[in-house]
Order: C-alpha cells, then sequence, then structure tokens
C-alpha cells in the first residue's frame, strides 16, 4: 500500500494526531492554517472514501453571500497540490465531489442558512473558517448536527479564525479549552515554514506603518483599533501619552454612570454602562459594564458591587429612558429613582444624533483617562466602533450598529454630558448606607 505525505505546520502536527471531536487553530495571517484546514479536509475526505463511508465534508462560515464567500477556491488549490488527492476528486467551477461518488463538499453560511445544516446528509466533518464572527445560537445549533459516527470514527468540528475579540463566542468555546478532545493551538506566521518573500515584505510595512494593528493582523492578538474606526487614532494617542493604565477615582468626587439601554429579551440589544468622574478637566473613566437579555435587578447589583450608590452616583440615560421597557411596563429613570438615585435623562438630539456623539467625543478625547483593566472590554467596543460603508459606491452610510455600538453609544453620552455640565466641584458622599431596593 502506498503512503502518502503531508506537509503541514509542525504546530498542527498533534491537532490532528488521534481522536479528536474538535480541531483548530487560530491566529494571524500568513500562518497556514486555512490552506492545511483545507487540504485536511480533502484528506479526510479520502480516507471515508477509501474506507467506503459515504457522506458530506460541510465547510462553512458566518457569512457567505456566494460560493465567492465559501472556502471553495482554497479547498481547490489544497487539491491541486497533491496529484493524488487530484486524481480521486472530481474539482468542477462550483463542486468538489470524489470520483467514486462517496464524498461531497458542501459550502453553507450560518448567518441566513444555519437551518439548513439540520437537512444536510450525513455530515463526516464540518470546518468552519473565519469563524470569530460565529454566533452562540449558530454554534448551538451546528454542534448537535454532528452526530454521525462509525467503526472508529465520529463526526468532527473543526474550527480556524483570527482573533479579534476577547468575548466572542468562539474563543470562550474552543481556545484554552481543558478537554484533551478539543485540539486547538495557536498559529502565526512565524510558524508557516513556507512563508512567502511578499508576505515579509507586507508584514515588515505594517511593523513600521500600523504599529497599532500590526500585532491583531500578524501575531493573533485582539483587536484594539480598527483602521478606520471613528476613534482609532485617539485611542492610539491616549495609550502613547499614558492615558491608559491605573487610574483610581477620586474620593471626593461624585460618580456619573453613562449609560446605553438595551432590553430583557433574549435577542435585545445590549445594556452598557460606563463609571466615570469629571475632576477638573479631566474625565476618569473608571468602569465599564455590558449585559445582554438581563433584568434591571442585575444592572443594579453589579453597581452595588462597584459602590455606585444612591447617594455617590447619578445614573445619565440616553433620551429614551423614559420610555417603558416592554417586558415590566416602567421606565429606566423610574426604575432608578426608586432605587434612589439621581437620575439625568439626556433629550433627544434628532436626526444626526450619533455623528454628533461623535465629534463630541473625538473633541474631548485628549481629556479622557481610562482605568485600563476594568475598562477593557469597553474601550475594545471604542476601536472596533466604525462607519458602514457602500464599497461599491464608495459611500458612507454612517456608525454600524453592531456589537460595539452601544458601547459607544453610552461613551458619546459622557461627552455631551461633559460638554453641558462641567466643570463640576467636589462633594463628600457618605457610602456605608445602601438602598434596600437592591435586597
Amino acid at each position: 500500500m502506498a503512503t502518502a505525505r503531508i506537509e503541514l505546520p509542525r504546530k498542527l502536527r498533534p491537532v490532528f494526531t488521534g481522536p479528536a471531536d474538535v480541531r483548530g487553530a487560530y491566529g494571524g495571517r500568513g500562518s497556514a492554517k486555512t490552506r492545511s484546514f483545507a487540504k485536511m479536509a480533502a484528506v479526510w475526505g479520502y480516507r471515508f472514501g477509501q474506507e467506503g463511508v459515504s457522506g458530506i465534508i460541510l465547510c462553512a462560515r458566518q457569512f457567505m453571500n456566494s460560493l465567492e464567500d465559501s472556502s471553495l477556491e482554497e479547498c481547490k488549490r489544497a487539491i491541486e497540490d497533491e496529484p493524488w488527492l487530484a486524481a480521486y476528486y472530481d474539482v468542477g467551477e462550483k463542486y468538489i465531489k470524489s470520483r467514486d461518488g462517496r464524498i461531497s463538499f458542501a459550502f453553507v453560511g450560518l448567518d441566513r442558512n444555519i437551518a439548513s445544516v439540520k437537512s444536510k446528509g450525513r455530515i463526516l466533518l464540518c470546518w468552519v473558517d473565519e469563524a470569530e464572527p460565529v454566533t452562540d445560537t449558530a454554534w448551538t445549533t451546528l454542534e448537535p448536527t454532528l452526530r454521525e459516527e462509525g467503526e472508529g470514527w465520529s463526526a468532527e468540528l473543526w474550527v480556524t479564525w483570527n482573533p479579534a475579540r476577547k468575548t466572542a463566542p468562539v474563543e470562550k468555546r474552543y481556545r484554552n479549552a481543558n478537554d484533551p478532545l478539543i485540539k486547538v493551538v495557536e498559529l502565526n506566521w512565524r510558524d508557516n515554514p513556507k512563508f512567502p518573500a511578499s508576505l515579509e515584505r507586507k508584514r515588515q510595512r505594517d511593523l513600521t506603518n500600523r504599529p497599532d494593528q500590526y500585532d491583531h493582523i500578524w501575531e493573533g492578538g485582539f483587536v484594539t483599533v480598527v483602521e478606520g474606526a471613528y476613534y482609532a487614532g485617539d485611542l492610539t494617542r491616549a495609550k502613547a501619552e499614558g492615558r491608559i493604565g491605573n487610574v483610581a477615582p477620586d474620593p471626593l468626587m461624585s460618580f456619573r454612570v453613562h449609560c446605553d439601554i438595551g432590553g430583557t429579551g433574549a435577542k435585545a440589544d445590549a445594556f452598557v454602562m460606563w463609571a466615570d468622574q469629571f475632576i477638573g478637566k479631566e474625565i476618569r473613566v473608571l468602569d465599564y459594564y455590558e449585559a445582554q437579555g438581563q433584568p434591571m435587578a442585575t444592572h443594579a447589583q453589579w453597581l452595588r458591587e462597584k459602590g455606585y450608590l444612591p447617594g455617590n452616583t447619578t445614573i445619565v440615560l440616553p433620551h429614551d429612558g423614559d420610555q417603558h421597557d416592554k417586558v415590566y411596563s416602567t421606565s429606566y429613570r423610574t426604575a432608578f429613582e426608586q432605587l434612589g438615585y439621581t437620575v439625568v435623562v439626556i433629550p433627544n438630539m434628532g436626526r444626526g444624533a450619533a455623528k454628533t456623539r461623535i465629534e463630541a467625543t473625538r473633541r474631548l478625547f485628549p481629556a479622557f483617562w481610562f482605568n485600563e483593566a476594568a475598562t477593557e472590554a469597553g474601550r475594545a467596543a471604542l476601536g472596533w466602533y466604525h462607519e458602514k460603508r457602500d464599497d461599491k459606491r464608495e459611500i458612507g452610510l454612517g456608525p454600524d450598529h453592531d456589537w460595539s455600538s452601544h458601547g459607544a453609544d453610552a461613551f458619546g453620552l459622557i461627552a455631551i454630558d461633559h460638554t453641558e455640565n462641567a466643570p463640576r466641584t467636589g462633594v463628600t458622599f457618605d457610602t456605608t448606607s445602601f438602598a434596600s431596593e437592591f435586597a
């Protein structure tokens, strides 16, 4: 029997050795992880076919409007690299299938077609590429569909991604999982034995010209700023100027908690709070809180645990703070006031409110000081918040309403509030008591 030799980056060898439920790799550009997983998907299909097993190799991404957005081309190139794989597969313009009729590749987008995965035939392997944006709902739907098994094998999930957010579902599920059947490694450019000279030149340029994004692009670091993000330059300057670090509250000054309102439904927008102090010309940003679909009691509990109490804290809400929640038929203003807080509602700024907040924030950004550890998740939102664009017409469509917009909107409220109410004088508060409504 002939033996085929497959060349893989050394760090991937243990990933593809022995049994596993999940195999994966994450990291930056040029690591060869996508091409390697495409090749191994074809190898797995070949092995199944040789053993007389029939089924589907499913290749998924979160977003796939057409086959041009899929992993089809990567799989084609990987098969072409190995003559014995090219001999086994029939590769057409829009399909890949084995010549013996046992194995076929299928390509799906999880954002629109996750329900259709359930109706697929016998899925032997599912490889999810570019998995960073895949939602919890998609993972929860996908994983139970991988239930096929036979003698010496069971259906597996493969995952590859470029890290962006520490809070992404793929990070929580598969990175550093304490499970011997989840084999996932970090893979970066230096792990690719065939790292091309053209990419090395681009890497060096990014190291020199885009240092704020280099770590994410090439070293697999999380995004701190997105190119073109509204506050990318401001955050970079704040870090360079030492305004992101160990920032302590002034015990003689009151707190303000600026909110963006979510809801209590499972698919509701996130509820966000930034805790800060206005101290002379400084705005000290001390804490960040974000929760989705949680009741008022959860938000109040966080405030209590952090020491942002009635008497020393003012809650600042956007204009919809006076609107009733769809579940509990009460407004957030009323709910906070019943807990003993002083509440300020910023009036509706009308059309263009988001842009007004952005410009006000940019003007004031040199005054912001961030408590680094406690505001990390919030600063990630600020670094991501960017304009939605129509690339065909090359025009901007205003701020993109995605996961980052809730944190950014609440942050913009700080700037609007400060513009109207600063400067403030310090007042000492007794924080030993607490409203019984929190119990």
